[in-house]
């Protein structure tokens, strides 16, 4: 490994910059590193980087289960319209999954319904969507796929299954409190 000389204040601020790379919350923009909460931009940062790889996973477990074309949307909009066998409703499916652009989530049911995953009922002037047989195969086959390749890698160990219990429960008042602050920045 070659050796480079540098001098004592430049030394200086590279010991310090690596210190604290090393020993500081690891964040993506350390520019938003608050005194108040260091910990809630690491959290951020943990939060970007399990979404991607969610999102990512999502998709490739689907292309693996034999669709491959869907994106992340179509996934869970097709995941949700699935649940407990119930029709859903446009409304339904964006207020469940907390998206607020509804043209996207109508686009997802309608790319579905194409490919023949879903079903279109019109009651009064609301449509509800529901699953067809070729829709529950297909979820069926992503289970297969997601028990096969992501749950191996958990510990079952009953610490672990209450540590992913309050996890999801964190993150689901993290939401409430990130739509809280959404709203207040929309009125500044």
């Amino acid at each position: 490994m070659a050796s480079t000389k540098l001098g004592s204040g430049t030394r200086s601020k590279v010991v310090q910059a690596h210190s604290a790379a090393t020993s500081g919350p690891i964040v993506s923009s350390a520019h938003l590193v608050s005194p108040q909460s260091a910990e809630m931009s690491e959290f951020e940062f943990g939060l970007i980087v399990a979404g991607n790889a969610f999102g990512r996973w999502v998709v490739r477990c689907m292309a693996a289960a034999g669709m491959p074309d869907l994106t992340l949307t179509d996934v869970l909009v097709l995941h949700h319209v699935h649940h407990r066998g119930k029709p859903k409703k446009l409304a339904d499916v964006c207020f469940t999954l907390n998206y607020e652009d509804s043209h996207v989530v109508n686009y997802a049911l309608k790319k579905l319904r194409g490919l023949g995953l879903l079903h279109a009922t019109k009651q009064g002037k609301e449509v509800f969507y529901s699953t067809t047989e070729r829709a529950r195969v297909l979820v069926e086959k992503y289970q297969q796929v997601r028990d096969r390749c992501l749950l191996p890698g958990l510990d079952a160990r009953a610490g672990d299954a209450e540590q992913l219990a309050h996890t999801a429960q964190l993150l689901r008042s993290l939401s409430g409190l990130y739509d809280q602050a959404a709203r207040a920045a929309t009125s500044l």
